[in-house]
């Protein structure tokens, strides 16, 4: 009897699932909405925010008046806090990404006396959220007298125990130990093995740790605010909701529209920095995806 003959199946075809399109459709949805609404409000006048629908333009197109007032507002102390929070992302978040990218390789390629401990400290400090420590850091910076100042700022967020734990997952499988052992074999040391070969592979990685710390210390709002007490050293945040604030105020004129043009000026730099380093990210997954 003669063996059957086996029959061609077609090649797998990705299933349309319409669930999963209406979710992805409504997920979108929610989040253009909150955007779509600062650009719209961001182009009426004080008056026009109350008389006109949110999602729709009013009669008068005040978007530069707007953006005219809010950086010349109070001797244009708005630039002063965008170029506070400059500050803090770049000594903050950039020291944190150094000192996560040192630490975390250095853990995952180097076997020492006390790696599990640290390990597991690492593990526990990543479950802790940085407002429970806000109020213990307070105390302790106001021991030291470096409250009210950048400083106060800057050191805490030079600390990024996810930062840390992800490059260390990272650079486990990125950063091939026998490379290493070549490079060691040829007479590179290890700082030069680390700055010429190890960090290349690790810019996926590494550019990761640094949106997290970039987007943590720009939306940063709990620790400046019972840090700081000067507004000259506020950030975007605290000096924004000041603002806020004051709009409520009794006596007080409201600036509600100065605020929302605020809001739209400070999510500018964190789309720019998405758009700029996104393509380190999709290097990064195009040179795992093919097993070699």
């Amino acid at each position: 009897m003669a063996a059957p003959a086996f029959e061609r199946r077609s090649p797998l075809k990705p299933r349309n699932s319409k669930i999963l399109l209406l979710v992805m459709v409504l997920y979108g949805i929610y989040t253009l909405v909150p955007l779509v609404w600062l650009v719209v409000n961001s182009t009426k006048s004080q008056a026009g925010l109350f008389s006109s629908f949110g999602l729709w333009f009013a009669g008068d197109f005040a978007f530069f008046d707007n953006l005219v007032a809010t950086l010349t507002y109070q001797d244009g102390i708005f630039l002063r806090w965008l170029g506070n929070t400059l500050l803090y992302v770049v000594v903050g978040a950039g020291g944190a990404t150094l000192l996560a990218t040192l630490a975390g390789y250095g853990l995952a390629k180097y076997s020492f006396p006390g790696r599990r401990a640290i390990f597991a400290i690492v593990l526990g400090a990543v479950a802790v959220p940085g407002t429970a420590l806000a109020v213990p850091t307070f105390l302790l910076f106001s021991e030291l007298g470096l409250t009210n100042t950048p400083w106060s700022v800057i050191i805490p967020s030079l600390v990024t125990p996810f930062g840390l734990y992800l490059v260390w997952v990272y650079a486990s499988d990125a950063v091939p130990t026998e490379l290493l052992e070549a490079a060691r074999m040829d007479g590179a040391g290890e700082f030069r093995t680390f700055f010429t070969i190890s960090i290349r592979l690790l810019v996926p990685g590494i550019v990761t740790v640094l949106l997290f710390t970039v987007v943590a210390t720009w939306n940063n709002y709990f620790l400046p605010l019972i840090m700081l007490s000067d507004p000259a050293w506020y950030p975007l945040t605290v000096g924004l909701n000041q603002w806020s604030a004051q709009s409520i105020g009794a006596g007080s004129e409201p600036i509600y529209n100065l605020v929302i043009m605020g809001s739209l000026l400070t999510i500018v730099p964190i789309v720019i920095a998405f758009l700029l380093l996104q393509r380190f990210w999709q290097s990064g997954l195009s040179a795992g995806s093919v097993k070699q």
